[in-house]
């Protein structure tokens, strides 16, 4: 167990959990002492005391009730702060001054900021927009668009009047949006008319006819042009629909909203799963749950305070744009990103970390991944003296990306490897200031959430890996699938593998320490002679290897058993011959163990993922056991599927 860093005393004493240590300590004649554990038991036998308690810290601006939650015997039936009500659009619109609240910053270098006065103006001008065309509490909106400050905009305008917003980021292509937004029926489509990757101009536009001809519900097409760029000059005739520039929205007159409050438990979003085993499941999130369970993480866990700059980058169609731009009810400002995260240099992200003076630094493991491989020289290439935090998440950080992020980037810094997902809108295990950073793990699991790790018989293990539950329900429990009957796919989801006990999904381990160690998702765990092996275990080793890429590995059924698979990709100059195929086997048998070590190895050419960039194992074994491919829409890179069919390797 090695320890990486840990924030000084000064640093914890100044820290928003000491804060709400010190109030908890006071109201109920407790004595915490800088101890994370018992602040975490605290909160998870005291729930609902606890989650009301982080209302009326982290200043949740709505009405309270005497009520803290309605128990029922099936989990998630159990209803947090029932009779509150809030408005989530007035909570992230708690400034309205000169001061900056919202950057964008696309590939290209183009840059604009947005004032919380600003802001507050052209949201209220969405929401004066949407009034005026008769959109109702409830009603759908969707967004096809890049990560800009419109989008923003468009979000807080949707869910200040009280519809439902749900939003798919441009890579998606017209069958991926039509998937997802067909099954929630929306009125209103706000659209880019194009947006910019990797140098590459992509027209959205000329996508939009064939996604308003399969959902008839749209009436209204609102286009919003690429900051910076004009307008294309292609344009959508429609004789069913309404066409609208987001310019013409900047014309209507707009006082300040006068906001309604909605339940806490008010659908605020549709957010979707991978699609990858079928068609995308539509998860709808409470305003409630969502804004409770975002401020506990970004104040109490990631230490964001009012004035911080919040980086994140991501894309409108994963979880963490939603957690991105809930930054703004914390008072902080948050910097948008869009595009390559490594065009024309490696070290773009960073160069903008340091530019824009960035306190909390969000990115993939991946991202770090493909930075430690790179040939750049970076060590502590930039003071980023403002950096306080480092968020990881996306798929298991590496030890060596846990090194690196110390020996490179900076050494006095809170590296937060956190884990949680579409389902939940948020994390189960997470970081915190109190507890050092230990190498390979996540620091301990989030407050209020008794996480725990199960074995097939659901009972609870530690230093032993298993399957990652939740024992108590929480407020950002999804409130439902859409369009889900008597909510059979949310049990088979959540609630079928253990009695009455949230199952994740994921392949765990809890450490001594109270710190987690993913292992990679269950559905692809390995069992080769029935014995069960994380994937993650092999990712970690190969990560290692400078000859390598990426990978990723899968289990094929093989005489009557399961053989281990492993793809690679070579960086360039290199050649899978004998000396690097012993060279891999040696790594995983060394440092992993034999039972790990593939029984075959191939390279190729690249690897399918999802739009969020997640590799996707499933598909590639599908694949090559002849299985049919579901949902292919879902991937970012489809086409390389083929080079995985009827490989002459797997056939002995």
């Amino acid at each position: 167990m090695k320890k990486l860093w840990e924030a000084t005393k000064k640093v914890k004493v100044n820290s928003n959990l000491y804060q709400f240590e010190k109030l908890i300590s006071k109201k109920y004649n407790l004595n915490f002492n800088l101890n994370y554990k018992k602040i975490l038991n605290w909160s998870i036998k005291n729930s609902p005391i606890f989650w009301d308690n982080v209302w009326d810290f982290c200043k949740v601006n709505g009405l309270k009730s005497k009520n803290k939650i309605v128990k029922s015997k099936i989990f998630y039936k159990n209803k947090f702060l029932p009779k509150y009500k809030l408005n989530f659009a007035e909570n992230l619109l708690v400034k309205n001054n000169g001061e900056k609240a919202v950057t964008f910053i696309s590939e290209n270098g183009f840059r604009e900021e947005r004032t919380w006065k600003k802001l507050n103006n052209n949201v209220s001008k969405v929401y004066e927009f949407l009034k005026k065309i008769e959109i109702k509490k409830n009603d759908r909106i969707a967004a096809y668009l890049p990560n800009t400050i419109e989008t923003v905009e468009a979000f807080l305008g949707t869910s200040s009047i009280g519809a439902i917003w749900s939003s798919c980021s441009p890579d998606f292509g017209v069958n991926g949006v039509i998937e997802r937004f067909s099954q929630i029926n929306p009125k209103v489509l706000f659209t880019a008319d194009k947006y910019y990757y990797n140098g590459k101009e992509i027209n959205v536009l000329e996508r939009i006819p064939q996604i308003l001809k399969k959902i008839k519900s749209i009436k209204y097409v609102v286009i919003i042009n690429y900051p910076g760029k004009r307008y294309l000059n292609n344009y959508i005739k429609s004789k069913k629909v309404k066409i609208i520039r987001w310019s013409e929205l900047s014309k209507i007159k707009s006082d300040k909203i006068k906001f309604s409050k909605f339940d806490f438990d008010k659908s605020l979003t549709i957010l979707y799963s991978s699609g990858t085993t079928g068609k995308p499941k539509c998860i709808c999130h409470r305003s409630g749950g969502v804004l409770l369970q975002h401020k506990k993480e970004h104040q109490l866990h990631c230490d964001i305070k009012e004035n911080d700059n919040v980086f994140y980058f991501t894309t409108c169609g994963w979880m963490m744009w939603n957690w991105l731009i809930s930054v703004l009810a914390s008072k902080a400002s948050i910097v948008l990103f869009d595009g390559s995260p490594m065009f024309k240099k490696d070290d773009l992200l960073l160069n903008i970390a340091e530019k824009e003076k960035i306190t909390l630094f969000g990115v993939s493991a991946k991202y770090i991944d493909a930075l430690r491989k790179s040939k750049l020289r970076l060590k502590y290439k930039y003071k980023l003296k403002k950096l306080k935090t480092i968020c990881s998440t996306g798929s298991p950080l590496s030890n060596e990306g846990f090194k690196f992020v110390y020996n490179n980037i900076k050494k006095d810094v809170h590296l937060s490897s956190i884990s949680g997902g579409t389902d939940i809108v948020s994390c189960f295990v997470l970081g915190n200031l109190f507890q050092p950073v230990i190498l390979g793990q996540i620091q301990n699991k989030g407050l209020g959430l008794d996480v725990d790790i199960f074995n097939n018989k659901g009972k609870s293990i530690k230093n032993k890996k298993g399957e990652l539950v939740c024992k108590n329900p929480f407020p950002s429990m999804p409130l439902k699938f859409w369009k889900d009957k008597n909510d059979i796919k949310f049990k088979n989801a959540y609630f079928n593998n253990f009695l009455n006990t949230w199952y994740h999904g994921d392949y765990a381990e809890v450490k001594k320490s109270g710190g987690f160690i993913i292992h990679g998702r269950s559905d692809t765990t390995l069992n080769p002679g029935g014995v069960r092996l994380g994937t993650a275990e092999i990712y970690s080793e190969i990560e290692k290897l400078i000859e390598i890429k990426e990978s990723i590995v899968i289990g094929q059924s093989w005489d009557n058993d399961i053989r281990i698979v492993l793809f690679v990709v070579l960086n360039p100059k290199y050649e899978l011959n004998g000396d690097l195929l012993k060279k891999i086997r040696l790594q995983i048998r060394k440092n992993a163990s034999p039972r790990h070590v593939p029984a075959k190895i191939i390279a190729v050419e690249d690897i399918p993922r999802t739009k969020n960039g997640k590799i996707v194992e499933l598909a590639v074994k599908n694949i090559i056991e002849g299985n049919r491919i579901r949902n292919k829409e879902a991937l970012a890179n489809p086409q390389v599927l083929v080079q995985y069919k009827n490989l002459k390797e797997l056939n002995y």
